[in-house]
């Protein structure tokens, strides 16, 4: 393991032509400390934490320097925010350093609130202390959740002060992917008719994820049915554990099928497949059960960026498999949250039965299938059962899923089948997830000068399928005022 100053720099987007970027310098942070650091994301870089946040290695995470292996860049793309095209987006406070080669694999180093660049717009180029928690904590989360994101290596704090509706602190993430490329990259290319550059992307991507296509006839299209695919079963993921992103412009869209850029996200709390988390989305564009057509939406929009390099029929018929792509993905993913080993559409009206269900009787998304897996207990049965709005319709609901069990050749009376199950379950449906109210408790908790909560939370959102039975308390229904909280873009 090596220290920062030791790793493997490259600068391979950086050798991309410049139209794609600018060269920018960060600003750095005043009095920085060293809030929290991903022992998982450095080993991914080969890094070793020991003196991360000491001396020059925080400097270097406080924007207050740049190594000279270093080529800090502000990427530039468009996109469409709303429905509506941006011709004028790029990275407005985050800044692409360097990329880190270990053990075969390429990652982005991306300093966020790095300050202003060409990109800003209206913005400071910062990031206040409250939204850099939330990144921080949640991309931490997804990929203990196994769902594809963005990794982040540090969190720090400062006292420098940053104006938004009130005086707050700024903050930095050191966030790490393998690529910061987004779907508006492509735009940018395609919608400004640098077809050459368009072509010089694409293949970069392919070289750099997809070697395999190198002897492809049709490379383009085959890289484009893979983003559709990826993306696909991202949200199935979402929609599976109860994610909500709310911001799912064309540029907030990652490439390569990552969760990508964490503002006003929310994970359901009762169940609405209609909850809005974004208090900016008045016409519910980016609503929970949205989310699958909106991805089909950007994905048309990619589509139609690459016609310089393809076929349209052979992109249509491809956009035309996502529907398909996601429910095989989706139904999959819900069947095995609820113990059954049969996969696939054998179970999609049951499963459309249960959320049904869930939002008739606003039952905790979380809370319900975690205690599901343990209804063969009388206990967790009751404790199901006594939440229910309409207890007949529960318990109806009960019998077809025993009934279900059983065409799963499950018996509910097995209790040797019954343990097996329960075991399955819990390895897919979470205790504990990022719930907006524990984000906001630690945040306040934060601002303070405490950050003992922050740091449990974080240690809880790493094994979120363990018991943690001393932290019991973080998986508990959320009180009435945290529920279905309303997050702003603002950071």
């Amino acid at each position: 393991m090596a220290s920062i100053f030791e790793l493997n720099y490259l600068q391979d987007f950086q050798s991309l032509p410049s139209a794609l970027y600018s060269s920018v310098s960060p600003q750095g942070l005043e009095e920085a400390n060293l809030l929290l650091s991903s022992e998982d994301t450095a080993k991914l870089l080969g890094l070793n934490t020991e003196n991360l946040g000491q001396g020059d290695s925080l400097k270097l995470l406080a924007g207050q320097g740049v190594l000279s292996t270093w080529n800090p860049i502000a990427m530039k793309y468009t996109g469409h925010q709303f429905g509506h095209y941006n011709p004028d987006l790029g990275d407005g406070r985050g800044l692409l350093l360097a990329q880190v080669e270990h053990q075969g694999k390429q990652w982005d180093l991306h300093l966020k609130g790095a300050g202003l660049t060409p990109y800003s717009r209206q913005g400071d180029g910062r990031a206040v202390l409250r939204s850099s928690i939330r990144e921080f904590l949640c991309s931490e989360a997804m990929v203990a959740l196994g769902i594809p994101s963005s990794r982040v290596l540090s969190l720090v704090g400062s006292t420098t002060k940053v104006y938004r509706e009130e005086v707050e602190t700024g903050a930095m993430v050191m966030r790490v992917s393998e690529s910061h490329i987004r779907f508006g990259h492509f735009e940018f290319c395609s919608f400004t008719g640098q077809h050459d550059l368009l072509k010089t992307l694409s293949d970069h991507v392919i070289k750099q994820h997809y070697p395999e296509l190198k002897d492809s006839n049709t490379p383009y299209d085959d890289f484009f049915a893979i983003t559709l695919d990826k993306t696909a079963k991202l949200v199935a993921h979402w929609q599976s554990i109860g994610f909500n992103h709310g911001v799912m412009n064309t540029d907030n869209m990652s490439i390569i099928g990552d969760t990508f850029d964490y503002g006003p996200f929310a994970f359901l709390d009762d169940y609405d497949a209609n909850f809005i988390c974004n208090h900016s989305d008045h016409q519910g564009r980016y609503a929970f059960s949205q989310q699958p057509n909106i991805a089909n939406w950007n994905l048309a929009v990619l589509a139609q960026a690459l016609l310089p390099l393809c076929e349209k029929e052979n992109l249509v018929a491809k956009l035309d498999t996502f529907s398909t792509t996601f429910s095989n993905y989706y139904f999959e993913m819900m069947g095995k949250k609820l113990g059954f080993t049969k996969h696939g559409n054998e179970h999609k009206t049951f499963i459309e039965e249960t959320l049904t269900l869930l939002g008739d009787n606003r039952f905790d998304f979380t809370f319900f299938f975690r205690t599901l897996s343990s209804t063969h207990n009388h206990n967790s049965f009751e404790k199901l059962r006594n939440l229910a709005l309409d207890i007949k319709g529960f318990d109806n609901w009960f019998k077809k899923y025993q009934t279900a069990l059983l065409a799963d050749k499950q018996n509910p009376e097995d209790d040797s089948q019954n343990q097996a199950r329960q075991t399955r379950m819990n390895k897919t449906n979470p205790k504990y997830i990022l719930r907006n109210y524990l984000a906001q408790n630690v945040i306040s908790a934060a601002q303070n000068g405490d950050y003992t909560p922050l740091k449990e939370l974080h240690q809880v959102l790493l094994t979120p399928f363990d018991e943690h039975l001393e932290f019991e308390s973080l998986a508990q229904l959320p009180p009435d005022w945290g529920k279905k909280l309303e997050i702003s873009c603002s950071s």
